[in-house]
This record gives structure tokens, sequence and C-alpha cells, in this order.
């Protein structure tokens, strides 16, 4: 099953040029995620009574082409397959000329939201997806991503109360928000980055300290979140122009 859904881009959707930036491309991926889960009674509005959540573990991000400011773009997605406790979905984006502007996949867990326990996806809710096993945008599956050995930069974050959604973590786009702030200048003056990844390991929650490391290896800018004493990794984003 595809899902799809129209998105007009905005003011806050922009960078250089009038284009869209990173963060736009994943707070409309987000959504429509969510939508397609609404859709089939899987989703938010259901989680009151099921009790459970999604909660994304991975995104792998290629951008073709950016569209620019004012246009109404076409969205799709669908899930590529659902195993045990985790789900995987891809996507594309359009511009209005129907050119193939973003290509991405994701990887998903199921929560029980009461507990904070992992949750089995039941046959009956993976059917509901209708997976297209056959489709995908890329070749190769989600790889882990690995911290490097040695870094060239590091700042510390308190999360606060903006950072947090309504499961009670840091939003996902929020990381990608802090990788750019460790970023060297140079670097930074370097976006957007037409490919990236966020590989999410271990939640981050309100007041809570974060290390950020920072370091360059080949044609990739690699931001690692650990807790404060270095003893747990919450997260790691690469990007590469």
């Amino acid at each position: 099953m595809i899902y799809k859904e129209n998105f007009k881009m905005g003011l806050k959707d922009i960078w250089k040029n009038n284009e869209i930036n990173n963060k736009a491309i994943l707070e409309y991926l987000e959504d429509i995620a969510g939508y397609h889960s609404d859709s089939i009674g899987c989703g938010l509005n259901s989680s009151e009574h099921s009790h459970l959540n999604w909660i994304l573990l991975d995104w792998k991000v290629k951008v073709i082409k950016r569209p620019k400011y004012g246009q109404t773009l076409e969205i799709s997605t669908w899930s590529r397959k659902v195993e045990k406790f985790y789900a995987y979905r891809d996507f594309e984006i359009y511009d209005e000329e129907n050119n193939l502007c973003v290509i991405a996949t994701s990887k998903w867990l199921l929560i029980n939201n009461q507990t904070r326990k992992i949750a089995r996806v039941e046959p009956e809710m993976a059917a509901k997806y209708e997976s297209e096993t056959d489709k995908k945008v890329f070749e190769k599956e989600l790889e882990k991503l690995k911290k490097p050995e040695h870094f060239e930069r590091e700042a510390k974050y308190v999360t606060k109360r903006r950072d947090i959604d309504i499961i009670g973590h840091m939003h996902n786009t929020y990381y990608l928000d802090l990788a750019y702030e460790t970023l060297p200048d140079e670097v930074y003056a370097k976006r957007p980055f037409s490919k990236f990844r966020i590989m999410y390991k271990r939640e981050i929650t309100l007041g809570q300290v974060v290390r950020l490391k920072y370091t360059n290896i080949g044609d990739k800018h690699i931001i690692v979140f650990e807790s404060d004493d270095g003893n747990v990794l919450h997260a790691i984003v690469e990007l590469e122009n």
C-alpha cells in the first residue's frame, strides 16, 4: 500500500536559494508516516486505546533535487517490511514538475507507552500496512553506524522543555539541529547536506546533559551524542555533501 499526501512549502522550510532545508524534509517525512498509520488505525489517534507508539530508530536520506519555496510537493510512503518488533518504511518526494527530489528510508520500533517496553507487531497489525516488499529506494539495508575513535571538537547541551515531544523525549528532528550547532564554522557554511543519516540509540530526556562530539572522516561529518559521563551512546549523525 502506497500512501500519498501533498505538502506546501513555507518560509520555515527553506534555506539557501529559497530551497527546502533538511529539517523540513524530516518533518514532512515523519508527518506522512504518522498520517499513514492513522489512516489504518495504527497511529497516534489510536494509541490512547492500544497504548502502542512507533519510535524512530534510523533515518537515511538522499536529496537529489531541492524544490523551491511555495511549491506543493507530493510525498509517497509505504511499509517495506515488518519483522517482529520493527518496521521499515521508505519515502519519495516529488516536486510540481514530477521530478524525484528526495528518497529516504527509515526503521521504527513499536513500544507500549504504558510500560515503556518493546511490543511485538502482531500479524493483524502488520497486515493493515500491506507492505510493498518489492519496492525500495536504496539497494542496501540500513547498516549500523560506528562511533569514531577520535574527535576534533566537542560541546555540551542541556535539554530544555522546548526539545521534548509528547512521548517525553527529545524530538527526533532536533538531533539534526544540535548536530549543525556542533559543526565547525567552515563546515556549517557548506550546508545543506545532500546525504544524511541519523541513528538513534537511547532516548534523551528533559534536563539531561548531552556531550556532542564532532569529527570528519573522508567526505562524512560525524556527530556523536553521548551522556555527560560518556557511558551511554544516544545517537550518531552523519552528514555528507
